[in-house]
């Protein structure tokens, strides 16, 4: 059965309370999509459910939620209940949760789990939020320096089931340092009296626990890693960042410059999950601002009062010239803010991708300016018709080259250059038009 299939079945044992069937449904479900329903039903439902699992089910399935449905769900649990639950959990996972619950709760839980378990999720659950500590697992595959293939590929099976990935295998000296990997193909292939010290790979890409997550995520992506190991001062593992949790960042990342490109700020879990106050509250900051930033725009068309009550003519052609202005700075903002946080460009590259849109915009402007002067000449004559096309020219190379620029200086200043969103962007160069279009006017009627 599909997953539309199951979902129904499930809700139908559900009605009728036969426990025989929701047991053998449940089973069924890949744990992504079991998640995915429980994510739909209410907490005491989904506790339910999980109870039909077993721990190790139970805590793979748990992992799939948003995390605060973990959180709601957890709640519910008992102490016992869930200190079982994040002994199972992977590390990373089990530490996001434990961060969100108060210290009463902490301390209950961590009272009931092994001391293994115990000291590395106090460790895993230190690490700020947004560094490599915090999206990094403890659960890696590991191998002394002296040991032979045959001995290693013995402590690989016993740490396999526990082992996040077991296709990269970090070879450890006696001080728990990180000296190079072996992969699981070369282990196999190789002679089992060889020295894994012979086969492994010393030139090593790793990370320290404190820098950003993003970080993480362009070097898994930059050298197609499986794993990317993290490594302490004193060059000892402390863990790994897996490719799956590099993808859930740098997913996290985009979507959060996408609605900072819609001027939404901060928006956290799922929009079928966010309240109506939250959303209201996350998009009128900028709404509020953009609103008074376009009485510049306002302020502009007041002081060319006289010129619009004697070439009324103007008027028809406003909309269209501050559009593309905004258009082409919306587009070269666009362009910039992904590459500056892909890393595809740096700040030193300003100067020459400056020089570079200059030609850029105005052979865009000069295009744009060629099929917009006929509809001047027809609706005014000549003079209107070169009103229109130098406007044309100068707000979209001005637009495009304010759209470029603003993100590079937001980032010199601190800030995210996601900032600079097209809304923003635009009500900027709709001023600015406003101010070079009548400016244009006035000195070519020579009001």
């Amino acid at each position: 059965m599909n997953y539309a299939e199951l979902s129904e079945s499930l809700r139908d044992a559900m009605e009728k309370q036969d426990t025989v069937a929701i047991e053998s449904l449940v089973v069924e479900f890949q744990p992504a999509d079991l998640a995915e329903f429980l994510h739909e039903e209410e907490v005491d439902v989904s506790l339910k459910i999980l109870a039909h699992l077993d721990i190790e089910e139970r805590a793979e399935v748990f992992g799939y939620l948003p995390l605060n449905t973990q959180f709601d769900v957890s709640e519910e649990m008992t102490a016992e209940g869930l200190a079982q639950l994040l002994n199972c959990m992977e590390s990373d996972e089990r530490a996001d949760l434990f961060n969100l619950m108060d210290e009463d709760r902490q301390t209950a839980v961590l009272k009931l789990m092994a001391q293994e378990e115990r000291e590395d999720l106090r460790r895993m659950a230190s690490y700020e939020d947004g560094t490599v500590g915090a999206i990094m697992t403890s659960n890696y595959a590991s191998v002394p320096v002296t040991d032979t293939v045959l001995q290693a590929l013995d402590k690989v099976r016993k740490t396999a089931p526990d082992a996040e990935t077991i296709y990269q295998i970090y070879v450890l000296d006696k001080l728990h340092r990180l000296v190079g990997t072996v992969s699981l193909r070369e282990l196999i292939v190789s002679r089992p009296t060889a020295l894994v010290s012979d086969l492994m790979v010393s030139e090593l890409i790793t990370m320290s626990p404190d820098q950003e997550q993003e970080d993480a995520s362009r070097l898994i992506s930059r050298y197609d890693l499986l794993a990317l190991p993290v490594i302490d001062n004193q060059q000892r593992l402390v863990g790994i960042v897996t490719y799956d949790d590099a993808m859930d960042v740098a997913e996290a990342e985009a979507t959060e410059d996408i609605l900072k490109g819609g001027s939404i700020s901060g928006l956290e879990g799922s929009i079928k999950d966010a309240s109506k106050f939250m959303l209201y509250r996350k998009r009128i900051f900028w709404l509020l601002l953009l609103v008074f930033a376009n009485i510049f725009t306002a302020a502009g068309i007041a002081i060319y009062e006289d010129t619009i009550s004697k070439y009324a003519v103007l008027v028809f052609f406003m909309p269209l010239l501050i559009g593309s202005a905004g258009n082409a700075g919306s587009q070269a903002s666009t362009l910039m803010v992904r590459a500056l946080g892909t890393g595809d460009v740096e700040l030193s590259d300003w100067a020459r991708l400056f020089g570079r849109e200059i030609l850029i915009a105005l052979a865009l402007g000069l295009t744009m300016a060629f099929a917009v002067a006929f509809i001047g000449h027809y609706r005014g004559g000549q003079d209107i018709a070169m009103i229109v096309a130098l406007s044309m020219v100068a707000v979209v190379m001005m637009g495009s080259l304010l759209g470029l620029s603003l993100p590079f200086v937001l980032k010199r200043v601190g800030f995210d250059p996601a900032t600079a969103s097209a809304p923003l962007v635009a009500t900027i160069a709709d001023a600015a038009g406003i101010l070079v279009y009548f400016g244009i006017a006035t000195a070519i009627l020579g009001l």
